[in-house]
């Protein structure tokens, strides 16, 4: 968990180093990881295959721009997440948007007995990371 803050800090700087001037009229950015709603994601894996992971999102306003898949690997453990852009200082709207769909194509290669995916499913009330976690096995 501790690596995924530094991963998302690390994140968030470099794209801070980046941005625009005070003194420009383009407006300014933050970056946010929301949780993955819902996944698709195969029973197992053959070593060599391609695999096409499919999630589904809700952005928590109407600011919200979609930015991206947060991915991260160590060893045989994936962390997803969906990376949003938010315009500073924009007035939103809450409501419950649509559900929408991302996809990102995973390469099942050789060495690891099982995959482990962590997906995202936001924070609880100290703050914590949530993760749903599915386990998948490789067969050779």
């Amino acid at each position: 968990m501790k690596f995924l803050k530094i991963a998302l800090l690390s994140f968030i700087l470099a794209f801070s180093f980046n941005s625009c001037s005070i003194d420009d009229n383009n407006p300014n950015y933050s970056f946010e990881v929301i949780p993955v709603e819902s996944f698709t994601v195969p029973a197992s894996f053959e070593t060599g295959g391609l695999y096409t992971i499919t999630l589904q999102y809700r952005m928590p306003t109407n600011c919200h721009i979609y930015s991206g898949i947060y991915y991260e690997k160590s060893s045989d453990t994936r962390i997803i997440g969906i990376t949003s852009q938010v315009p500073d200082n924009a007035v939103c709207n809450t409501a419950v948007p649509e559900l929408r769909t991302a996809t990102f194509q995973f390469e099942c290669t050789p060495g690891y007995q099982h995959y482990i995916f962590k997906f995202f499913k936001g924070k609880d009330e100290q703050g914590n990371n949530i993760f749903e976690e599915v386990t998948i096995p490789v067969n050779y």
